[in-house]
């Protein structure tokens, strides 16, 4: 999916998406085996403004930012928990389109 861009009430601007690592390894019988692992990414203004001009679906990127672990109430009361990639810089890999 394509990042999702959000304007806040402040005017910031928010972008928010879903990336993907992969760890490929050899298990104990000789097969290579990847694990895919999803994260949530959130990057902010500037950041963000990067992200939605050049992030499609399926680019490769490199992120620097930090984990950041939020917490809620829904609608019922019970407490969630969500842990973010928040972005702070984002080079864009592999060729121009």
């Amino acid at each position: 999916m394509n990042p999702q861009i959000k304007i806040m009430e402040s005017g910031s601007k928010l972008a928010k998406f879903t990336l993907a690592t992969n760890e490929t390894y050899t298990n104990a019988s000789g097969e290579k085996v990847t694990e895919t692992e999803w994260h949530q990414v959130v990057a902010w203004n500037k950041t963000a403004d990067l992200i939605e001009s050049y992030l499609q679906k399926g680019k490769e990127v490199a992120l620097e930012g930090k984990l950041v672990t939020r917490s809620w109430e829904d609608g019922n009361g019970v407490k969630k928990y969500t842990t973010e990639v928040v972005c702070s810089e984002v080079l864009f890999l592999g060729p121009r389109d």
